[in-house]
């Protein structure tokens, strides 16, 4: 038995854990079976969680997360006045552009996805606001690598990567060259390296106009279209300027 699951939080946070994109809605069983906790104990932590709010029950009887939960991860001060300050910016990239426009910042090795907008003709994507990926995955989440501290690189580098397509570039040193390719060109290209149908051009966000890096900006195009990736080059990296410049000044104005 682990030491989280032999206390009461740690039982919480394993229910909740076991909800996932993949696993948005399931059963009292199913929860159980997810989190290797016995039916009966599983049963007193979502009915405490529901009456909570966090867990709210479908009309097929299984469970989802409660609107409790959004309210309180809305308020998340790491990526409430990022998002606050990117979301002007990246409606206005997308009306320049009308493709799938993303932010993303960093956790670990992994990124996460935290903003997005995108349109009815957008090319469909595997990323949503609130999923996770390696950092080292796609095109927004190089972007962070290359900026991340060094025993944050050598440990994605140092592991084995994942193929998501024919075209993934898996070896380490191919990737070391496009760590430092980004750092001087600032604006990345990943050119169907997470679905074979899609391109992405990915930018830094920094708090200020030469801080440190927060977030990384990105669009998403069909891989059909792109030829049009350098044109995007422009705007993105305009709409990234933009955002760390706010970020700067509100820094600045709350220190």
């Amino acid at each position: 038995m682990s030491t989280t699951r032999s206390t009461a939080a740690g039982k919480v946070l394993e229910v909740l854990a076991a909800f996932d994109r993949e696993h948005p809605a399931q059963t009292l069983s199913e929860i159980a079976q997810r989190t290797g906790l016995a039916l009966s104990t599983a049963h007193r932590v979502v009915s405490e969680l529901a009456a909570w709010g966090a867990l709210e029950r479908g009309e097929d009887g299984s469970w989802h997360v409660g609107l409790r939960l959004w309210e309180i991860a809305a308020g998340c001060p790491r990526t409430q006045i990022l998002r606050d300050v990117a979301l002007p910016f990246m409606q206005d990239l997308y009306e320049a552009t009308h493709e799938n426009v993303q932010l993303a910042v960093r956790e670990g090795t992994e990124l996460v996805f935290v903003e997005r907008i995108a349109g009815h003709r957008s090319v469909e994507l595997l990323t949503a606001v609130g999923t996770r990926f390696p950092v080292g995955s796609t095109g927004m989440g190089r972007v962070l690598l290359a900026h991340a501290p060094p025993d944050i690189q050598e440990e994605v580098l140092d592991a084995p990567q994942r193929a998501w397509t024919r075209h993934t570039v898996t070896d380490p040193k191919t990737l070391r060259t496009q760590l430092d390719r980004i750092r001087r060109e600032q604006v990345f290209v990943s050119d169907r390296q997470l679905s074979e149908s899609t391109v992405a051009v990915a930018a830094p966000v920094r708090i200020g106009r030469t801080g440190p890096v927060s977030a990384a900006l990105g669009i998403v195009i069909t891989a059909r279209g792109a030829s049009r990736a350098r044109a995007l080059r422009e705007p993105l990296l305009r709409a990234a300027y933009g955002i760390s410049d706010e970020l700067g000044r509100r820094t600045r104005t709350t220190d």
